[in-house]
């Protein structure tokens, strides 16, 4: 009778799984996830009843949006992206100063095709690609240089 293989166990066989499943893109339910936060604040924001973490959401998902169009998977402009920022940033300063989160018209409109962008890259950008732009956009939140960071 033959033996199973021991490899199945050992360390290396579990860094050359991890190393595969980077390589993939993410598993659908968990791209789904993720992209249904994202239309939940979006549309949270389209009616009026949006909040500051729905507008910290599509803040976070347009740099990641960027990140990832930087690295080649998706299109995604400066110009489109510095637009979103001057949207998102008056949507924070309204939100502060009158406790109205919303994006309205056009603002909605620049944010909708973000949306969809981010949408496609979740289901086709490799895992690693979005492990390393979430890692990016962490270092920022911590206040820490934008850039990436070489491999050693």
């Amino acid at each position: 009778m033959a033996r199973p293989v021991p490899f199945a166990r050992t360390s290396q066989a579990v860094r050359a799984r991890r190393n595969r499943a980077l390589l993939l893109p993410m598993p659908r339910a968990e791209a789904d996830r993720l992209a249904l936060q994202v239309h939940i604040a979006l549309d949270a924001m389209r009616t009026g009843q949006g909040n500051a973490a729905a507008a910290q959401t599509l803040c976070q998902m347009m740099i990641l949006t960027g990140l990832l169009a930087e690295t080649g998977y998706g299109e995604a402009t400066f110009e489109q992206m510095r637009e979103a920022e001057a949207v998102i940033c008056a949507a924070f300063d309204r939100g502060r100063e009158a406790g109205v989160w919303t994006l309205e018209g056009e603002g909605f409109e620049q944010f909708a095709v973000i949306v969809s962008t981010y949408d496609a890259q979740l289901r086709r950008a490799p895992l690693a690609a979005i492990v390393e732009a979430s890692g990016r956009l962490e270092r920022f939140r911590a206040g820490e240089s934008f850039e990436r960071r070489e491999q050693a």
